[in-house]
């Protein structure tokens, strides 16, 4: 890892976790489980790992640490997912989304800004289009078959 100030370490710790904080706003303002401060420690350790990677093992596979990064969450993610009601399945996209956060604390504390901000600025477009397109509202009147449809909604093939 090339030599960094201390303040540019510091910022992008702030930075990781100023990202996964934002996206975790969205996921707390649809009442779901793992909320802001979740995502923001998410990206801030993920950040953190890949900045101990790189500056405590010069030389060393930073890769490593990445691949069990993106392992733990995976951990993290299924202890989110909760099955309810015969083959309901809820929890897919908080826990996916952790995993999106950890990538970009991993970004930003690699040094790959535009990496992080862009992947940060997808996932939260991808997060809140359904809310904004109504989609799940949509979606359930589809599969309730009521004929409400939207005009702009199609029917599904046969």
């Amino acid at each position: 890892m090339e030599a960094v100030s201390e303040l540019e370490l510091v910022g992008r710790l702030v930075l990781a976790a100023v990202l996964g904080f934002l996206i975790g706003l969205e996921r707390e303002l649809r009442g779901q489980a793992a909320g802001e401060r979740t995502h923001a420690l998410v990206a801030l350790g993920s950040a953190a790992f890949a900045l101990i990677s790189g500056m405590a093992f010069p030389g060393g596979d930073t890769a490593r640490v990445g691949a069990g990064v993106v392992t733990g969450l995976g951990f993290l993610g299924a202890g989110m997912i909760l099955k309810r009601e015969g083959v309901r399945i809820e929890g897919l996209t908080t826990a996916a989304g952790i995993w999106a956060v950890g990538s970009i604390g991993l970004a930003i504390g690699a040094g790959l800004y535009l990496l992080g901000t862009v992947t940060a600025a997808l996932v939260g477009l991808i997060l809140a289009a359904e809310s904004v397109l109504r989609l799940d509202e949509r979606l359930e009147r589809w599969r309730l078959g009521t004929g409400r449809k939207s005009p702009d909604w199609e029917s599904p093939p046969e």
